[in-house]
């Protein structure tokens, strides 16, 4: 089974194995999944931009026609050189094109596909980390590890620094997905230009919460019971644009968050404590909400809410169609659960 963790995916990125050119990027983290995949396609050709050189194609229309992932990686391009193929992951199984691609020869054709997240035993999951000439990258919100080192790489190439207590509340800004953490240090680096340090008031100044793109207040209203706020709050993440999957993204978070705090509560750890440590750290005004879910819900409890919530994701990739109403109603479910408390 090839799939990568820790150091061997940093490895891997930045000397691609050319024994594995199919390369299955995966993850709640939309921004890191399209990042690795932009880094991928410009270190396969020479010019991302020529189509005869890179080819996109959309999942959901593989899976009516795979052999067509076959046909397109076996192309030999006409005026030579090597070759790239992006694929957009959506609801439909086209793994039976990865399989058949397992059994052959792939020379100067690279294959990145993206998708959203997967379950272990999901049918591309399986192809690409079966597949010997495949390997499978998952890709998840920032730890703490690594937020310091992007923060620290994005000031670097400005030759800024950062107070202590900016890098404190910058850290807990950040970190929910890739690409908008990096768009606000480079939106706060251009503010900061010139000036040598950065303050915590540059950081209150200029930075967006991009820790949940804004969707704490959804999350927060679902686990502490109100649905109205659930109702409100998810009808704008609509009209903006959010994609659904993100919100329940978030929301499977918080629950594996509560999770792990309520055992350490059963434990005889104060809730106080389980507030104020933790990583990420938790937002001032979020912190009355999650504390009325730690009251709300019991571990056990939580456990049935880890797999709803991961069902629902599943029903979402299926049903892409209908992705925004049954987001909707496994939240308002949770809203509804957490009115019966334990």
């Amino acid at each position: 089974m090839v799939a990568l963790r820790g150091k061997e995916i940093d490895s891997f990125l930045a000397r691609p194995d050319a024994g594995r050119p199919i390369i299955l990027l995966y993850g709640p983290d939309t921004g890191l999944v399209r990042e690795r995949a932009d880094a991928l396609m410009a270190s396969a050709v020479d010019d991302p931009n020529d189509p005869f050189s890179l080819v996109r194609l959309d999942g959901d229309e593989l899976a009516a026609e795979p052999s067509r992932l076959v046909d397109e990686a076996m192309t030999v391009p006409l005026f030579g050189g090597r070759r790239a193929i992006r694929v957009r992951a959506g609801s439909r199984n086209f793994a039976g094109g990865v399989d058949t691609l397992a059994e052959m020869p792939l020379k100067d054709c690279r294959i990145v596909i993206e998708a959203g997240e997967l379950r272990p035993e999901s049918p591309l999951r399986k192809a690409c980390e079966r597949a010997k000439n495949a390997v499978a990258i998952g890709c998840y919100p920032d730890t703490e590890r690594d937020l310091a080192k992007l923060i620290d790489d994005e000031l670097r190439v400005s030759n800024l620094r950062l107070a202590p207590d900016a890098r404190a509340v910058l850290m807990s800004l950040l970190g929910g997905d890739r690409q908008a953490s990096r768009n606000e240090l480079r939106k706060l680096a251009l503010f900061a230009h010139g000036k040598g340090e950065i303050t915590l008031d540059d950081v209150m100044t200029v930075v967006s919460d991009a820790s949940e793109l804004k969707l704490d207040p959804i999350v927060d209203g679902a686990f502490a019971g109100n649905a109205a706020l659930v109702e409100s709050e998810f009808a704008k993440a609509m009209v903006a644009g959010t994609y659904p999957g993100v919100i329940i993204s978030a929301a499977q978070r918080q629950a594996a968050w509560l999770h792990k705090s309520a055992l350490a509560i059963a434990e005889g750890t104060p809730v106080s404590s389980v507030l104020e440590g933790g990583f990420p750290r938790l937002h001032f005004s979020r912190k009355g909400a999650v504390e009325i879910a730690l009251r709300n819900f019991s571990a056990p409890r939580l456990v049935a809410i880890i797999d709803q919530l991961a069902t629902a994701a599943l029903d979402m990739r299926k049903q892409a169609s209908l992705a925004a109403v049954i987001a909707h109603r496994a939240l308002l479910s949770i809203a509804a659960n957490a009115k019966r408390r334990g």
